[in-house]
């Protein structure tokens, strides 16, 4: 019996004669090879060409330049690198993500195109993406965010002195009066256990980008070929957040700059960073009171367990979901079918801080306008359809001043936490490079 590599080496060969006989000339055939190896897998040629193409798809869309390709391609291998470590440590702890809550993350993704997932998913094929490989990327972006969520935030403590020293600083009072700053930073990490001449090295390219930016290039440019973190090949943006939200490091920077300008380089336990301020709104000055925002809500949850499946608890709210559309009332259908204590409430949670729920439960509810029904969505306690009935903001109590502290506290620390466990994550792994210019 023919092995298959013979009879694969055979249908080469053929081909190759075939070719040769109707007097073309032969081409060079490439094969795929191994650009680096993570721990136990394989990133191919292929692999890297075909996250290449995603890439520079993607700036061209933000009217990024983009840098040279031989740049732009360390830095996206470096990227993959990092991206597999992770999800090979989240598959060896068991974390994963169902096809139901896959599906779902790309309704609500297709829903914020303005297209059903049926439309959004032949606009992708018409620019030549592969459904089941979009579908995949996806499916590892969510489990890199809950990687995340898992890991990080239980690192991160913050003291009862901390939230005094917050509380009792002059300064923090304009901060939560919603000074809001968008920025946009390039990161440069360092190893754990660097050398002189490794520091000196790193040390040197974060000057290199440094002396870009002072010359004009675009910054987003310089982030996308110097960038080690995360957002780097995406231009650095960070998004609009309120100052007391970044890293310390960042904000007593960004206290300094005018819109437009950046930072010198600055040094963290992590790595070197250049941060730029793209714009700054708010700034009122102190304030007495803290207002903060509340939600009253209700819920109808279907709990997973051995003799209801993901599914079934979908198809469930799913046929509620309809029956509300069409009329029924909420708190009836909550009475009969809701397996959460607050059914004989009719499902009503009653008014609630931010931070009093689980993130995903909070962030569909507060994408939410009054009235307005959710489409089901998961949490760790099941599947849920929300409702929110009210909104309103008052003054903090003493109390919930210090939990709102805490709440910035954690956020600040929060990048400077992940940065620090991807370091140690990426040097704690077996990386071999085999691309040709290694």
């Amino acid at each position: 019996m023919i092995s298959r590599f013979l009879l694969l080496c055979l249908l080469l060969v053929s081909t190759i004669a075939q070719a040769q006989a109707q007097g073309r000339r032969s081409q060079p055939l490439e094969v795929d090879r191994i650009v680096a190896v993570v721990n136990d897998e394989a990133i191919t040629a292929f692999e890297l060409r075909a996250r290449m193409a995603t890439v520079e798809r993607q700036l061209r869309s933000q009217n990024v330049q983009l840098p040279p390709g031989d740049i732009l391609e360390r830095q996206l291998l470096e990227r993959m690198i990092t991206d597999r470590v992770q999800l090979q440590f989240a598959r060896d702890t068991g974390l994963r993500i169902s096809d139901i809550e896959l599906d779902a993350a790309l309704r609500r993704i297709a829903e914020g195109n303005k297209l059903s997932l049926q439309d959004f998913r032949a606009a992708l094929e018409r620019d030549g993406i592969l459904w089941s490989k979009f579908r995949e990327e996806i499916r590892d972006e969510i489990v890199l965010s809950r990687l995340r969520d898992r890991e990080v935030e239980s690192r991160i403590v913050v003291s009862d002195g901390e939230i005094d020293n917050y509380l009792a600083n002059p300064e923090q009072g304009e901060s939560l009066a919603s000074v809001e700053v968008q920025t946009a930073h390039i990161v440069l990490r360092v190893p754990e256990q660097a050398s002189p001449d490794q520091l000196m090295r790193i040390g040197a390219r974060a000057q290199a980008a440094l002396d870009q930016l002072r010359r004009g290039e675009n910054f987003a440019k310089v982030a996308a070929s110097y960038s080690d973190a995360p957002d780097g090949l995406s231009g650095g943006d960070m998004g609009a957040r309120p100052l007391d939200r970044l890293p310390a490091l960042y904000a007593d920077a960004v206290k300094k700059l005018k819109p437009g300008e950046t930072s010198d380089i600055l040094r963290s336990p992590a790595g070197f960073h250049i941060v730029k301020l793209v714009a700054r709104q708010g700034g009122g000055g102190p304030t007495q009171a803290v207002a903060l925002k509340q939600t009253r809500a209700r819920h109808i949850l279907i709990k997973v367990n051995e003799l209801v499946s993901e599914a079934e608890a979908r198809r469930k709210l799913v046929g509620l979901k309809e029956r509300l559309d069409n009329g029924a009332d909420f708190a009836d259908l909550a009475r009969l079918h809701s397996n959460d204590l607050s059914a004989a409430k009719g499902g009503d949670l009653g008014w609630m801080y931010q931070g009093d729920t689980v993130p995903d439960f909070e962030k569909a509810m507060d994408a939410l306008k009054v009235n307005q029904v959710s489409e089901p969505i998961q949490s760790p306690f099941g599947f849920h359809l929300i409702q929110v009935l009210e909104r309103r903001t008052e003054d903090a109590t003493a109390e919930r001043q210090r939990l709102t502290a805490r709440q910035v506290l954690r956020e600040r620390k929060s990048d400077e936490a992940y940065q620090d466990w991807v370091r140690q994550m990426r040097d704690r792994a077996y990386v071999e490079y085999r691309n040709e210019e290694r």
